[in-house]
């Protein structure tokens, strides 16, 4: 006979973990301490939570769990970027990179086994897609690089600053699962993130762009690479379904949610006599009118097969001073773990089905995520 399947807590946001602990006749403070114990001090076993009675932490044993994927392989750059490889399961891994800069520390996590949306830029979508992660395997890659600084110092400081879905995968085609993963990260039960320092990038889905605005306060960046549909499309299949007009009236729409002083970031990586010319900067100027953002110049990074190569430095210098020229702000992103296959565009992880890609992405846009 099958044992009755355990609660991952990973998985739970303050509220369900609260319900959770109703729901076996306990306190909801109870809740509070847990949380604190998972996400604060790394513990994972009940018995060493000892504010718990010896009671509910027999029961906890039997009923929950706090699981987190096998470390496959680590790695560490000569600049101090880590990354991870999560094995999932027998099929599937992920992959996670940390990045240090000074006194901020980003954590860049993935939110699929995979991508559908298969960017011509991007070596994740070249591996085909097989699922969405659950909150607790997206929490786990914040869980699992925390625990391996060891135990935060006296102040409290953690070396994971920042968290940004820029991982493998489309998040916002795994909507609910990644704003239950991002509120746990910015809980002060969770990880404490300011709203200012966890980010979603996204293609462009623009119906769970409208959804995002209503339903969590954080920052958006956008994967845009291209300054018009035909190229853009190109570039970035789905722009064929939420072409670039619809896309900036999404963004306009998002920042008009909020009171406050705003902006969405543009990222643009830089491919060689396809995107970077000076016309094509003046374009970009025009179609970002009226939307409060800055540009994020990515240098291309390549991965085998790719068909592009990374822009010279003085045409990344002239289109960036074209920008700054027009009053946008434009900064040039400094490749990171490169020498690792950390670096932006070159996640790779491991996919059992290389198959599923556009289809998937088509079907999956109409259903319960984004109603």
């Amino acid at each position: 006979m099958n044992e009755p399947k355990k609660t991952n807590l990973l998985a739970l946001t303050r509220a369900e973990m609260q319900a959770f602990f109703e729901s076996l006749g306990e306190h909801s403070y109870r809740a509070h301490q847990v949380m604190k114990w998972i996400h604060h001090h790394g513990v994972v076993d009940f018995a060493y939570m000892t504010d718990l009675s010896k009671a509910l932490r027999v029961r906890l044993a039997e009923v929950a769990c706090v699981q987190t994927p096998e470390i496959a392989l680590q790695h560490f750059s000569q600049d101090g970027t880590r990354k991870w490889v999560l094995k999932l399961d027998a099929a599937n891994a992920i992959e996670t990179v940390f990045i240090p800069d000074g006194k901020r520390g980003t954590l860049c996590v993935s939110s699929q086994v995979g991508c559908a949306l298969d960017c011509r830029f991007c070596s994740t979508g070249k591996q085909g897609f097989q699922r969405d992660l659950s909150v607790a395997e997206i929490i786990a890659q914040v869980f699992v690089a925390q625990q391996s600084f060891g135990p935060l110092d006296n102040l409290g400081q953690r070396p994971i600053t920042n968290v940004v879905f820029m991982g493998m995968g489309e998040p916002l085609l795994n909507f609910e699962a990644v704003v239950k993963a991002a509120q746990v990260m910015l809980d002060d039960l969770g990880y404490g993130l300011s709203k200012r320092r966890v980010t979603i990038s996204t293609s462009g889905i623009v119906p769970a762009i409208d959804r995002l605005a209503e339903t969590v306060d954080l920052s958006l960046a956008i994967s845009l690479h291209a300054p018009d549909d035909a190229l853009r499309t190109q570039l970035v299949p789905v722009n064929a379904k939420y072409p670039l007009k619809s896309l900036m009236a999404s963004c306009r729409n998002y920042l008009a949610c909020y009171s406050e002083r705003k902006r969405i970031t543009m990222e643009y990586v830089m491919l060689e006599g396809v995107n970077d010319t000076a016309q094509q900067a003046r374009q970009l100027v025009t179609l970002l009118q009226g939307v409060p953002c800055k540009v994020n110049l990515i240098p291309f990074n390549p991965f085998p097969h790719a068909p592009y190569r990374r822009s010279r430095p003085a045409q990344v210098e002239r289109f960036q001073k074209i920008l700054l020229g027009a009053g946008l702000f434009a900064s040039v992103r400094k490749t990171r773990g490169d020498d690792i296959d950390a670096a932006c565009g070159q996640l790779v992880g491991q996919v059992v089905d290389r198959t599923r890609r556009q289809a998937q992405w088509q079907a999956q846009i109409p259903v319960q995520t984004l109603v």
